[in-house]
């Protein structure tokens, strides 16, 4: 499959292969392209924008081996990103960058689905509208950041003021100098103190939202954890130093071993959210630590912001889960 990112519309072309079983369009195409939500999907059908063979696809035709498919996706327009006035716990900020701690629930960046309230909106706000106060690399919907923290997870974050900020630190993310610690609760005993996982990811093959090993294009990927206190069976405070930074790398790794991110349904199901007595808001995992190389003095800066409240809160539960004489 190849995006052809020519004028306003995305042309996404698709071959059915030889050992698909004949289905709807609309289902096929709910499988094969997962960032599409099945509105969208009935919406290019209707207006003729999908075709089979050259011709115009109704959304109950069946597809067959050996179809070609084209999709002309219109092409968004980037929205104008609104500033919003969203609280940010600044850790330290200079000419150059800044560093926050980002709460959980937050999202890093406007996509589709979640327009606003997102931190590059409080960003705006933060610098008010004198332009040029974040780097213009990553993109219209993107300013200054360098790296991404998932929506759930807390923690230290950089953010780059200006672009040569923003090219010196990637290259520091790219080759792995930066340094990390993050630490997590997770599901069950980990039984070895410390150790470390080695197992390349990516995007996986039949569920898009989703990394595992199941990829077409594999990147070498290493995390180390140690255990800081274990729950009885139940569970495990671990930290972890990730060596690599892949998309959603250590919820992956921590999964792969057995012990998924205690409320992380996307890789540990249902069992991480429901804990006997143990309410689980979110999932359970904290970018605790965060040092690098200042890209203008060349000094090794490290930040790192405490736990958050609600972590707390479930290892108190998971103590009295365990000791309940306490």
């Amino acid at each position: 499959m190849h995006h052809n990112t020519g004028g306003p519309a995305a042309r996404t072309e698709l071959t059915v292969t030889a050992g698909e079983t004949p289905k709807r369009l609309d289902l096929f195409l709910a499988n094969r392209e997962p960032s599409l939500s099945r509105s969208a999907l009935q919406r290019l059908i209707t207006e003729g924008r999908i075709t089979i063979n050259g011709l115009t696809a109704k959304p109950s035709q069946k597809i067959r081996p050996g179809d070609r498919i084209v999709l002309e996706i219109p092409r968004p327009e980037p929205l104008e990103l609104k500033p919003e006035p969203i609280p940010l716990e600044i850790l330290y900020e200079d000419a150059a960058l800044l560093v926050l701690n980002k709460p959980a629930g937050l999202v890093v960046h406007p996509a589709p689905g979640h327009w606003s309230g997102t931190l590059v909106n409080a960003l705006l706000h933060h610098f008010g509208s004198c332009e040029g106060s974040l780097s213009a690399i990553g993109g219209k919907e993107r300013p200054g950041l360098v790296h991404r923290l998932d929506k759930e997870t807390s923690g230290v974050m950089v953010i780059a003021k200006t672009d040569q900020a923003h090219r010196a630190l990637a290259s520091q993310f790219k080759q792995h100098s930066i340094t990390r610690a993050y630490e997590a609760l997770v599901w069950g005993a980990v039984k070895k103190f410390e150790g470390l996982i080695e197992l390349a990811i990516g995007r996986d093959v039949k569920e898009r939202k989703k990394f595992s090993a199941r990829t077409a294009r594999p990147k070498p990927s290493a995390t180390a954890y140690r255990v800081v206190h274990r729950f009885g069976k139940l569970a495990t405070h671990v930290e972890l130093f990730p060596r690599t930074g892949r998309t959603h790398q250590i919820r992956v790794h921590l999964a792969a071993i057995g012990h998924p991110v205690l409320g992380d349904p996307t890789y540990g199901g249902r069992k991480v959210r429901d804990l006997p007595g143990v309410a689980i808001p979110r999932v359970m995992l904290h970018a605790k630590t965060l040092g690098f190389r200042h890209p203008e003095t060349g000094r090794t800066l490290e930040f790192s912001a405490p736990r958050p409240l609600d972590i707390d809160s479930v290892m108190d539960a998971l103590q009295d889960a365990v000791s309940p004489s306490r």
